[in-house]
């Protein structure tokens, strides 16, 4: 019986895969770039400084393959001078084939799973990162979760939710959401009901 191949997740990843820049620490002006693509570890470098033996310095850039950025503890040591440690262990982790593919998925996507989630896997899941945090706070995740708690959710806990957002809505008892529907017909009352001349 033959198979189809089925392709590597990695063939799936969008290029560049990181990349991040910024400033070398103080004192230093120099401008610095890492770029992690498919297949290899572009670094970066832009001399900044009013000295006059500077002036003529061109940008530089090293280029190497994954395994060769694994083995190459000097570019490491450069890399986590400027960016700090955090970076130069993703990087890493990124050459040894170890990509976070649910942070690379769309937000429409993401949402679309969130809203397969448990209520504890949301609270879960928004304390991984700020990415996460808003995603799983985001009134389209919440409008989903009380659409699938409630039993109905009518024309008034729409309007309601406008104005409070679905979280609140969701975590409102039942007395506490009649009362501010009431509270909001009346209101709506108010503004519909025709002046009295004097």
């Amino acid at each position: 019986m033959v198979t189809a191949k089925r392709p590597k997740m990695a063939a799936l990843l969008e290029e560049p895969v990181f990349e991040i820049s910024g400033q070398g620490p103080a004192p230093s002006k120099d401008f610095f770039q890492l770029l992690v693509t498919k297949t290899k570890v572009i670094w970066r470098w832009w001399k900044i400084s009013l000295r006059s033996e500077f002036r003529n310095t061109v940008p530089g850039e090293l280029k190497e393959s994954h395994q060769d950025f694994v083995d190459d503890s000097s570019l490491q040591v450069q890399v986590s001078t400027v960016f700090g440690v955090k970076i130069l262990v993703y990087t890493r982790n990124l050459c040894q084939g170890h990509f976070d593919y649910l942070d690379r998925l769309s937000e429409p996507l993401l949402l679309r799973v969130i809203s397969f989630l448990d209520l504890e896997d949301v609270a879960r899941l928004a304390q991984t990162s700020q990415k996460f945090k808003k995603l799983c706070n985001s009134e389209e995740v919440w409008e989903q979760i009380v659409e699938r708690h409630c039993d109905t959710v009518t024309p008034e806990m729409r309007s309601l939710a406008k104005e409070r957002g679905w979280k609140e809505i969701f975590f409102c008892n039942k007395l506490q959401l009649q009362m501010h529907i009431s509270r909001k017909r009346l209101m709506q009352d108010h503004d519909n009901a025709p002046e009295e001349r004097i």
